[in-house]
């Protein structure tokens, strides 16, 4: 739970005299509040027996740890039946467990010491909540919203990167963690998350990548031997070009002789390259199995609809584009640099290669293996993977040996390839999740939660998807087989108002990670370039429930450091929206229903009065970025005044409202008004159209935001998000806006009409009222 979670932050203050535990207890330590109570009081033998409540599930609210603006309670709150009798046969044990003056101050008093001690809320006083049935029957379950969104939280790990691609660790006691960018740098974070001054790796100048956003080339993967306690042995996977032709390289290094948070950069051994045809589907994935081999996972050669032979790569067992390929690189300091595992599927099987695993994959982008239930190991070492699809759906898929996974033949659940799809010799595997276009565009592939913090997350396979930002997840019915999905959202109101947690994170997705005690991260960045340095490592954290700190301890081993450090220091915010609303216009007609769009009024020569009046304020009282509120009332509306008002109105004669001034912006949401989202529609020289996407960023989101009264931009969207605006003609296109123009006018743009892009590119924006608060002490 949340508090728990406080809790732990200040685990260094422990109690003045440590209480020995009797043998026969100490094996209740590290229990739930369902297994034992946690606050035992004993009798026997003239000895009283305290175990600690800060493990329980509802720590929060008996330490009154729910808002961080308040003292937190060092004595758990008890039931006054029970506080009694506590007090009689154990109070003087109080001085000794707390340090609060006041409470020691009201030993010899029965009423002022329970008193004090007591909740608001008695039915969270101990021990009375551990019979109450509404507070434990959903204890293993993740908060979700009434949608079923879950409410999870994030912790900044990293910042400053440029598109970091993957995070691994070393799995040697050192949980340190390195993290790759895009243009081939590797860097050493030490578990206080301080990084490491000199890389790990630096081999950006082989690299090929670009600065374009979007490009696919580049570091792609990295891996540690699973004996890299041994042999110092790490694996990578990345883009060259040779010669001119495009090439995928994985390749060996070694662990520096000097410095054991270097590699060796002149000890680099190419295992296998393979040619790319095109500049895209590059793949990029590397793992190592519970059977110590090596699997790669390449993509199907780039293109659209894998053109390449009669059925395209994926298909054609002889090439290793569009599949998971299984090697052996032990014991390969002489002869081969690898081999081929003798149960791989196709070794006997002249027409394929033996290095084939599994195949009919496009572009799996981020696979992971489940480390299997803590207790029981099940589910260990399934091999999910998040498989990129073509123009309708997204999948998320669970790879076996020998499977083909149907592409170019089918596309998720839909046929692509309609001749193939009816060809009963294709006999492909489904995927357990597919999702449409219309929440996302791209899958990330992530990590079934197997990690120790926050167990209600146990089980939960957490994927994103890199075009539309979204956070999912999926959970396995163990009856059914089936897998029930949710989407993940960030917590709202109190739910992350805790000392180092925050609710928003960047849109594109890149990567997920686990660490070496199996806790979940992601990497996202606002702006999806090689050389942008916007990239962000987050930790997944569920504040439903926490984990007992105790279990969860690690003692990472001591770690030789040669390099200067670089201290972490955290730049994202927590958001909290405010408690005020902006004003509103009063309207003279029936509003619609709560939750119904206003339809978009009909074209005219003439636009609607009040969007015009509305821009017009906008463009003349634009708000700064502050996180006050304007103190100024805003201009009465021309409708809706005082009835006196109304009457001098109507002797006057009506007047034609004002057109728009050139720059004016809207949004819509589909064919209905955004009130801080949608399509971005422009008004110049009389008409209103759409912008194009082409160089669309957060830059230019923030100034339109800025123009509509919105002092932040959420993030700025792409791919028409918000719906097709087919009947305007496309007016903008290549804006590129500073963040601190008036209008998208003063930013540079292509000529007025001039475009190269349809309407299936139209730009959109996410804008907000919210504050950003930093709440960290």
């Amino acid at each position: 739970m949340a508090g728990a979670q406080r809790r732990q932050a200040r685990s260094s203050q422990g109690a003045p005299l440590r209480i020995k535990i009797p043998a026969d207890c100490t094996n209740q330590v590290g229990k739930t509040v369902n297994d034992t109570k946690r606050f035992i009081l004993q009798s026997e033998a003239r000895y009283c027996f305290f175990h600690p409540l800060e493990c329980s599930p509802y720590a929060a609210h008996l330490y009154d740890a729910e808002d961080p603006s308040t003292p937190m309670r060092t004595i758990a709150g008890l039931c006054q039946d029970y506080c009694v009798e506590v007090w009689q046969k154990c109070r003087s044990m109080f001085r000794y467990l707390s340090t609060d003056k006041q409470l020691a101050a009201l030993e010899n008093n029965t009423a002022k010491f329970c008193h004090y001690l007591s909740l608001d809320d008695v039915d969270y006083c101990f021990p009375r909540l551990l019979t109450n049935a509404n507070l434990n029957h959903n204890l293993g379950l993740v908060t979700a919203d009434s949608e079923g969104c879950l409410q999870l939280c994030l912790m900044e790990v990293a910042n400053g990167l440029r598109n970091p691609v993957a995070m691994v660790h070393a799995n040697d006691g050192t949980h340190r963690f390195f993290i790759a960018e895009q243009v081939g740098l590797v860097w050493t974070y030490l578990p206080d998350r301080s990084r490491l001054e000199k890389p790990f790796l630096n081999i950006s100048e082989a690299v090929l990548t670009s600065p374009w956003e979007g490009d696919e080339r580049g570091f792609l993967g990295i891996v540690f031997h699973p004996k890299f306690k041994f042999n110092g042995k790490v694996y990578v996977y990345y883009s060259i070009e040779v010669e001119e032709e495009e090439r995928i390289r994985i390749s060996e290094f070694r662990i520096s002789s000097d410095d054991m948070n270097t590699l060796d950069h002149g000890s680099e051994r190419i295992i296998l390259e393979v040619e790319e045809p095109a500049s895209n589907h590059n793949g990029g994935e590397l793992l190592f199995g519970d059977d110590g081999y090596l699997y790669i996972f390449t993509g199907d050669g780039g293109m659209a609809g894998d053109p390449f032979g009669t059925f395209g790569n994926a298909q054609n067992k002889s090439a290793l584009l569009g599949k998971v390929l299984r090697i052996n690189v032990d014991n390969n300091d002489r002869g081969p640099l690898y081999r081929i595992p003798p149960d791989n599927p196709f070794v006997n099987d002249p027409t394929a290669r033996p290095e084939v695993y599994a195949y009919g994959v496009r572009n799996m982008w981020r696979c992971s293996f489940d480390r299997g239930e803590p207790y029981t190991k099940e589910g260990k070492g399934r091999l999910f993977c998040g498989d990129v699809g073509q123009n309708k759906f997204e999948e998320i898929d669970i790879v076996e040996k020998g499977k083909n996974y149907g592409w170019r033949a089918r596309e998720g659940f839909s046929c692509y390839d309609k001749k193939l799809c009816t060809n009963s010799s294709i006999d492909d595997v489904l995927p357990i999740y597919a999702y449409p276009h219309k929440m996302g565009k791209s899958v990330t592939g992530g990590y079934v939660y197997r990690g120790c913090e926050s167990p209600n997350l146990n089980g939960l396979y957490i994927f994103g998807d890199f075009m539309s930002g979204r956070l999912m997840s999926l959970k396995e019915n163990r009856a059914t087989r089936e897998w029930q999905y949710n989407e993940i959202c960030m917590g709202t109101g109190q739910t992350c108002m805790f000392p180092g947690l925050i609710n928003n994170y960047y849109q594109y997705i890149i990567s997920f990670a686990e660490d070496e005690a199996g806790e979940l991260y992601f990497m996202s960045t606002g702006i999806p370039s090689a050389t942008a340095p916007n990239g962000v490592v987050y930790k997944i954290v569920d504040t439903s429930r926490r984990a007992p700190p105790r279990k969860c301890r690690v003692e990472p081993l001591p770690v030789k450091v040669k390099s200067r450090l670089v201290q972490f220091v955290p730049k994202e915010k927590l958001i909290i929206k405010t408690p005020t609303q902006p004003p509103r216009l009063r309207p003279t007609t029936k509003a619609p229903g709560r939750g119904r769009p206003i339809p978009e009024a009909p074209r005219a020569t003439t636009p609607d009065w009040i969007e015009q009046l509305l821009d017009l304020l906008r463009n003349q009282n634009r708000l700064q970025t502050t996180t006050r509120t304007p103190t100024t009332k805003p201009p009465k509306p021309r409708k809706g005044g005082k009835s006196g008002e109304r009457r001098r109105r109507r002797k006057k004669k009506p007047s034609v409202p004002p057109q728009p001034q050139n720059g004016a912006v809207r949004l819509m949401n589909r064919q209905a008004r955004g009130r801080d989202r949608g399509r971005v529609e422009i008004y110049i020289n009389g008409e209103w159209g759409t912008v194009c996407d082409d160089l669309w960023n957060s830059h230019a989101a923030a100034v339109v935001c800025r123009q509509l009264g919105f002092p932040y931009v959420v993030r700025a969207t792409k791919k028409a998000e918000f719906g097709e605006g087919d009947s305007l003609n496309i007016l903008l296109d290549d804006v590129q806006c500073s963040g601190q123009e008036q209008n998208l006018l003063e930013c540079v743009h292509a000529d007025i009409g001039k475009h190269n892009c349809s309407h299936k590119e139209d730009a959109g924006v996410i804008c907000s009222h919210e504050d950003v608060t930093d709440t960290e002490n």
